[in-house]
């Protein structure tokens, strides 16, 4: 998949004007992309209608700081997992007020994979009122490659679930 910068701007331009018509905010718990989705919401002029917050939790620590992520977590099922980025977006959406969170945890390299998560591997989470989804993702390519695939996706499944549809389907 090739992503690229004016492909995010392109889709965080519908997302807001997504978001501005159905009169949702979202907020972003990121730690691969740190702080890439939010920046990408935030290119659109009048962002500050339907964009919250974000938080760039890199660490463990902050993951659990600023999301209650439960430390336990960690050591069971490591950052990049399933359960972190439910958790992550369980924690964002009511600290920020916002309508929609999106989370997400991979991880990017070139460093840092693994036989059972190789480079490229990439937790995504969203959240509208109760109801979660989750799905993980295998990119290719470098670090910055990773990267926007996982802000792209992020969006996209922001985008669908602000329209009412499955944010993973599509």
């Amino acid at each position: 998949m090739s992503v690229t910068d004016s492909s995010i701007t392109e889709l965080s331009a519908l997302l807001g004007a997504r978001l501005a018509a159905n009169g949702l905010r979202v907020t972003t718990a990121e730690s691969c992309t740190g702080g890439g989705i939010a920046e990408a919401i935030t290119r659109i002029s009048g962002s500050s209608a339907w964009f919250e917050a974000g938080y760039i939790t890199y660490s463990n620590e902050q993951k659990t700081r600023q999301l209650d992520v439960p430390a336990e977590l960690f050591p069971k099922v490591g950052a990049v997992s399933r359960e972190v980025v439910e958790a992550m977006v369980a924690g964002a959406l009511p600290r920020s007020g916002a309508d929609i969170a999106v989370a997400v945890s991979g991880i990017a390299g070139p460093d840092g994979g693994s036989a059972e998560k190789p480079v490229g591997t990439v937790w995504l989470a969203w959240r509208k009122g109760s109801q979660t989804f989750s799905v993980c993702r295998l990119y290719a390519g470098d670090r910055a490659a990773v990267r926007r695939q996982t802000v792209a996706t992020a969006l996209a499944g922001v985008l669908r679930l602000a329209g009412g549809e499955n944010p993973i389907e599509g």
